[in-house]
């Protein structure tokens, strides 16, 4: 089976969050099942790439005031897999893929339309899969291609379509004279269909066209149906609900590995703890803070959003600052909390160390030197970091919500059992309790402690098993739309 991917991210290409992971890892591990994966991109600044070849020099892309005309690159074969870019710089050769720190480019709308009327047109030329996968509202659009403009095309005449929800709180909205812009038809304007609140919502679209849906969490699939999670979607998500399905992310083992990890300081693993108190030292030294290891460090790697619960620590800040503990801040995002975890370095310079950007190899040391790493997310549909938290003995402190409550189970001291600690309410205080919960074990019982590093360790996520649960959902897919 040809799966072809699509999507605004990938590493190594290009990333700003956990998409780009995915999009990385998944279809390498498709491929290794047997399925034939291609992998379409658009071409950013930041895409850098050895020698690409141009396949198809010129797509001609309608729009209303003008044609657009784009190129399809050759970006080679990866690990089984087949990626193409779509480049046309005036739309992708900018210095973000979204928009830079004062907010979204204006033209999104236009910019992820041309990639994926691009996509679909390239397709037909480089080979037509006998599926889409697409991901986020960026692709949104192939979808609602598919069952409008190009349902009567013959190449996708038995073509389904996935998509994947990867963040429910980023839909794609726009102004609703951009569908004669993008040269849609007007009747798509509709409650059932684009039409949300007065304006055009390209994922609500795609939700209500895709052959099916799956999120990166079970857990995840179940929240975005309510109220609380569905962002105005939740109707529209239930009326769907007998094709939406969760599989969890996994996570690159290769990469993420404490017995090989190039940016730590020591090797470790569960039989030979000793590398993990040198690479704590290591942290300490790295953000100039002293060297105590015995006091216990907790670990922050994250986009700064709303969304990743910072408004927690905000509430509670002055009174973690008097708790035995060091918090150890990377990350980058909404200003607001950039100015709180300043203020907080600032006040209390051996409490909170902060280096505001986005570093991979210092995200690998946090993980590493942490004893802790803390998640008090507001929703969070798979998350990655606890995942590699537990691999490194660095214990996850976590709000019981999407993929956080599926990967992490709460420690019991009495069994041993468990991987981490949980809280389900959302309040700074009940945050600050369950950290003290985990002090509290963390200095009385250096025994239960490792315990429950070990059972973090011993934990997999490969995405050898997610890829078979994808394999069952396409397989799905496939006799659903021979039905029809």
């Amino acid at each position: 089976m040809h799966i072809a991917f699509a999507a605004s991210e990938c590493v190594p290409f290009s990333k700003t969050g956990g998409l780009a992971d995915v999009i990385g890892a998944l279809p390498p591990a498709l491929a290794s099942l047997g399925f034939k994966v291609t992998v379409f991109l658009p071409r950013y600044r930041q895409t850098k790439l050895d020698n690409p070849q141009t396949v198809i020099p010129s797509i001609t892309v309608p729009f209303d005031d003008r044609y657009r005309f784009c190129s399809l690159l050759d970006g080679g074969v990866r690990s089984g897999v087949q990626f193409y870019f779509i480049e046309y710089p005036p739309y992708f050769d900018r210095e973000g893929l979204y928009g830079t720190p004062l907010g979204d480019y204006h033209d999104n709308a236009e910019r992820f339309a041309l990639f994926c009327r691009a996509v679909l047109e390239a397709a037909k030329i480089v080979g037509t899969p006998d599926l889409f996968h697409c991901h986020d509202w960026q692709t949104a659009l192939i979808p609602i291609l598919l069952k409008t403009l190009y349902h009567d095309d013959p190449a996708f005449s038995r073509t389904p379509c996935i998509l994947t929800i990867h963040n429910l709180g980023y839909q794609g909205l726009f102004p609703p004279e951009i569908l004669p812009l993008l040269m849609l038809p007007w009747d798509l304007f509709t409650m059932s269909k684009l039409e949300f609140y007065g304006k055009v919502n390209f994922l609500k679209g795609a939700i209500s066209m895709a052959d099916f849906i799956t999120t990166v969490s079970k857990k995840y699939s179940q929240e975005i149906q309510t109220a609380e999670y569905g962002f105005g979607l939740e109707g529209v998500l239930r009326a769907r609900g007998s094709t939406i399905s969760g599989i969890l992310n996994a996570v690159d083992y290769v990469s993420w590995n404490p017995q090989a990890d190039q940016y730590v300081a020591a090797p470790y693993s569960a039989d030979d703890l000793i590398g993990k108190a040198v690479c704590k030292a290591d942290l300490l030294k790295e953000f100039g803070l002293a060297q105590d290891t015995q006091v216990p460090v907790v670990g922050i790697v994250s986009r700064f959003a709303a969304q990743k619960g910072f408004d927690l620590i905000q509430q509670v800040a002055d009174r973690l600052a008097l708790e035995d503990l060091i918090m150890v801040v990377l990350g980058s995002g909404d200003r607001a909390y950039e100015e709180m975890f300043r203020r907080l370095n600032k006040q209390y310079p051996q409490k909170f160390a902060l280096k505001i950007a986005y570093d991979n190899a210092l995200a690998h040391k946090i993980e590493a030197g942490s004893d802790m790493f803390l998640m008090p997310s507001h929703y969070e549909p798979c998350g990655l970091n606890q995942i590699y938290s537990m691999r490194y003995g660095t214990i996850p402190v976590v709000r019981a919500t999407g993929g956080l409550d599926d990967t992490v189970e709460q420690f019991d001291p009495r069994t041993l059992k468990g991987t981490g600690f949980k809280f389900r309410e959302y309040s700074g205080e009940t945050m600050l309790e369950t950290l003290r919960v985990a002090i509290k074990v963390y200095r009385g019982d250096q025994k239960a402690w490792q315990a429950l590093m070990r059972n973090g360790m011993a934990q997999a996520y490969s995405w050898t098993n997610s890829a078979r649960e994808y394999a069952k959902v396409y397989e799905r897919v496939r006799q659903m739309k021979a039905a029809t």
